[in-house]
């Protein structure tokens, strides 16, 4: 939903995730394992079928020996709310970010909003609760608040721009829901670390009950690393979703 009026908020419900660039495979994980037991000769590991040896990669993620898992890498560029980044960047071992800067760019006027299938409600207490869908008018008084909220917050910004205001203290007024983003670098398994935490996954060992747009953004990403690494991919499902 947008305006023809650029300083209108144009406003999401989705995010974005693109791989632009990895050097990425299961042979990596099979050539960093052997080096323990036949040196140099791992070398060769490059040259060979990785299906070969997948029972030796699912060896390495039941027994949770993590290194070789390491010696790869993948960027994402990734689009999302502010309020995703700030619990993204919460996972800082195996992770590099770089994020658009509000000191040094004009914000774009770009806001979340949750579609209809984003549960609204929660109930329960703290540590046992469920999310529900809500009623109608719960819907519509979160589109129609947050709407006339984003309006608000950047029509703000806008006078205190115009005003001669530095960016970086006339973007005080914009809310969490604003559109940032980043390039995020990772290895397997550190993205491994995020996805059993920011996923819900029939196959995990131990629960967990992320925010459903973060988790938007770890579904996108675990489809690209899939894609990569299938066979270590499969052996981190075969094992209950916990990172080595």
């Amino acid at each position: 939903m947008t305006s023809g009026d650029d300083t209108q908020p144009f406003l999401r419900s989705d995010v974005t995730v693109e791989l632009v660039k990895s050097s990425a495979s299961d042979g990596d994980v099979l050539f960093a394992a052997r080096v323990s037991t036949v040196g140099e000769q791992s070398l060769e590991e490059l040259q060979k079928d990785p299906e070969r040896s997948k029972g030796l990669i699912n060896f390495l993620m039941r027994d949770r020996h993590g290194s070789p898992f390491e010696h790869n890498s993948m960027t994402f560029f990734i689009s999302a709310p502010i309020f995703v980044f700030r619990e993204f960047m919460r996972h800082r071992v195996g992770w590099s970010y770089n994020e658009e800067s509000g000191r040094y760019r004009e914000l774009e006027p770009v806001f979340y909003v949750p579609d209809e299938s984003r549960k609204l409600v929660q109930e329960g207490r703290p540590g046992k609760y469920v999310f529900v869908d809500g009623t109608p008018s719960q819907r519509a008084a979160v589109q129609e608040v947050l709407d006339e909220s984003y309006q608000q917050a950047y029509a703000a910004y806008q006078k205190l721009l115009a005003e001669g205001v530095a960016r970086e203290v006339a973007r005080a007024v914009l809310p969490v829901g604003l559109y940032s983003s980043m390039y995020a670098t990772c290895n397997a398994r550190s993205l491994m670390h995020f996805l059993g935490l920011r996923t819900q996954h029939e196959l995990a060992k131990v629960p967990s009950f992320p925010q459903r747009e973060i988790e938007m953004v770890g579904e996108k990403m675990e489809q690209e690393w899939a894609r990569l690494m299938p066979l270590t991919h499969a052996a981190f499902n075969t094992n209950g979703r916990v990172a080595p």
